[in-house]
């Protein structure tokens, strides 16, 4: 996979300013308040990429109801994104960036107990894109914390 790298100027005047605020300063939107938080396709019916880039992410089988606030996801395709330490904000979470791109998705939690992966990817509805028609190809899909 070829990295996207571009100007800050480059990705402003592709991303709208609140797109650029998420996935470029790492900023969240408000609970409740992004496109995809009530969106549920049907599995087979499309999938989510970056909004930065179109790197494929998660199909919409891995979306799921976790009453969060925000689109949440059990696991991702395989090397679709890339996490790192966040220690902001006095407490110690694991970040989600696109791994093509590095822009800023979400945290992803570990141990809940909602899915079978254990695993509840907390994305921002501005950091991502429904793409309909199926799932990106290939389809092999995978948590992405070692537990």
């Amino acid at each position: 996979m070829t990295a996207v790298v571009k100007s800050e100027a480059e990705w402003k005047a592709e991303l709208s300013d609140f797109e650029y605020k998420v996935l470029r300063e790492k900023a969240t939107e408000p609970a409740g308040s992004g496109e995809y938080d009530g969106f549920y396709p049907k599995a087979g019916e499309g999938h989510f990429v970056c909004r930065g880039c179109k790197n494929p992410l998660y199909s919409a089988e891995a979306k799921f109801k976790s009453g969060c606030g925000w689109p949440a996801f059990d696991k991702c395709y395989k090397g679709g994104v890339k996490t790192i330490e966040d220690n902001s904000y006095g407490m110690r979470r694991i970040e989600i960036l696109c791994a093509r791109c590095d822009g800023h998705l979400g945290h992803v939690f570990v141990g809940e107990g909602m899915t079978k992966t254990n695993e509840r990817h907390c994305v921002n509805s501005a950091s991502v894109k429904f793409v309909k028609g199926g799932d990106a190809a290939p389809a092999e899909e995978a948590p992405v914390v070692e537990q």
